[in-house]
């Protein structure tokens, strides 16, 4: 069984999918409720047999503090990952040991996970992930410090925000 959670928080609209092994999707951003739910469900059509809403959730706690401006880590979140390809578990991986606070180039990931040259591979990682925040996509910047790209409804300027939260100052 996959339970929803879904709620407000100071970035937008999160709603997040958790099958028995870990989370599957996290959406966040979104304008408003309906936004949300839409959203998941079209993610979930294919992947979902049964669902259950949940009322309150320590994952929920969490992205509501990491919202307000608290330093809350997720890589100890339990993921429930599509297939991958090696070189994408690597980058999810590396990705996950990125701390708060701090950002990482697209090449400098390629690198740690093993593949020097392949920073448009990890770009095309990033923008199929299913998972912000649990898989910190967004202190994933281009060279020279630029934000770089980002999948979210409000694309960069989300990103730019969190990143905000986070401390980092971040060049358009």
């Amino acid at each position: 069984m996959t339970t929803v959670c879904v709620f407000e928080t100071g970035i937008g609209w999160v709603a997040f999918a958790r099958a028995d092994v870990g989370v599957s999707h996290l959406l966040m951003g979104h304008s408003s409720e309906p936004a949300v739910r839409s959203a998941l469900d079209q993610r979930l059509v294919a992947s979902t047999e049964q669902l259950a809403e949940t009322a309150q959730d320590e994952l929920a706690d969490r992205i509501i503090a990491y919202a307000q401006g608290d330093p809350v880590s997720f890589d100890d979140v339990p993921l429930a990952l599509p297939p991958m390809t090696p070189f994408r578990k690597a980058i999810v991986r590396c990705l996950r040991q990125v701390p708060y606070g701090t950002t990482i180039s697209y090449g400098e990931l390629a690198q740690r996970a093993g593949r020097p040259g392949a920073a448009r591979a990890v770009g095309q990682a990033m923008a199929s992930n299913t998972l912000p925040l649990l898989i910190p996509c967004h202190r994933v910047i281009a060279a020279g410090g630029r934000l770089g790209g980002f999948s979210a409804p409000t694309g960069v300027t989300l990103k730019e925000r969190l990143l905000a939260l986070e401390g980092v100052a971040a060049v358009r």
